[in-house]
């Protein structure tokens, strides 16, 4: 068991304060400056977190990654997704905060397919590249956000600012360019169907690791499942699954004082032993190995 190993810092926001507005946005290098001491340690959030880096040229570390972060970068990071800033000083851009509730009123297609393709914390790299010719375009629906929280009295306050989020969001799904993978459409029923999955994977992988499982949750065969992934995310519903198993695990033995069997249990892993030889199936590392070389 790891020793006296800090826990990593988990940040909120409003969280015991439901009648606030669940959304802020900030000055990138006000934000950095203000919070030097916290930003450029690995921590957590309850929300998402929206950072546009337009200008500047350093590093971004996002779940044991690391990612260039230099003019017209835009990072999604999710929910418990670890990440932290370096130390370059320079930063300009914007920083955006919300909360699930603020942006979803109920789980309409959109609304998953943004938040399951957009905040994708496991598949996928979580930065966009903003061709130069939409700069204008998000640097307008930035302004308006900045001009709308600074009038909390205007009439459909809220409503004003989850439209020009969701506009925000949208545009980023239509001219950004994610560096390792397409631009799915929203009409595709494949695309939905891994979406849908990533939904219930994300609430059910510390329980459920079988495809046919997923498959019956989704009404659909293993399969039509399997076909799917494939065509949309190059990947198997097992991969997917595996690899959610995996950044969780990373998570915990980077950041918790749980021992090795514990974090077998919390992961589903009725039998320690076969949790150890799942992690080094899919790293060629032991979980003990893993947790000497990070720490």
């Amino acid at each position: 068991m790891a020793k006296n190993k800090p826990k990593i810092e988990q940040y909120h926001l409003h969280k015991d304060q439901p009648e606030k507005l669940q959304f802020e946005i900030y000055s990138l290098s006000d934000y950095l400056t203000k919070n030097k001491g916290h930003t450029e340690k690995p921590h957590i959030h309850s929300f998402y977190q929206i950072i546009w880096f337009t200008k500047g040229n350093g590093m971004h570390f996002v779940d044991f990654n690391e990612f260039k972060a230099s003019t017209n970068k835009i990072f999604f990071i999710s929910k418990n997704q670890i990440h932290y800033f370096d130390n370059f000083s320079s930063y300009e851009g914007v920083i955006i905060h919300f909360n699930e509730s603020f942006l979803m009123d109920n789980e309409s297609d959109i609304d998953i397919f943004l938040k399951y393709n957009i905040f994708n914390d496991f598949e996928s790299e979580p930065v966009f590249t903003i061709p130069s010719v939409a700069i204008e375009n998000f640097s307008l629906l930035v302004s308006n956000l900045k001009n709308e929280i600074e009038n909390p009295n205007n009439f459909a306050h809220k409503d004003f600012l989850k439209h020009f989020l969701k506009l925000f969001l949208i545009s980023i799904q239509r001219l950004g360019k994610r560096n390792n993978c397409k631009n799915p459409s929203i009409n595709n029923q494949q695309n939905i169907t891994l979406l849908k999955f990533k939904k219930s994977l994300e609430l059910n992988f510390n329980s459920i690791h079988s495809v046919k499982e997923y498959a019956n949750i989704l009404n659909i065969s293993s399969k039509t499942l399997t076909n799917h992934t494939r065509e949309t995310a190059l990947k198997t519903p097992l991969e997917l699954i595996n690899d959610r198993i995996i950044l969780e695990a990373k998570r915990l033995l980077s950041h918790s004082n749980f021992n090795i069997n514990e974090i077998g249990f919390q992961l589903g892993f009725e039998d320690p032993s076969y949790f150890v030889k799942f992690f080094k199936k899919q790293t060629k590392k032991s979980p003990s190995d893993f947790r000497k070389a990070i720490s």
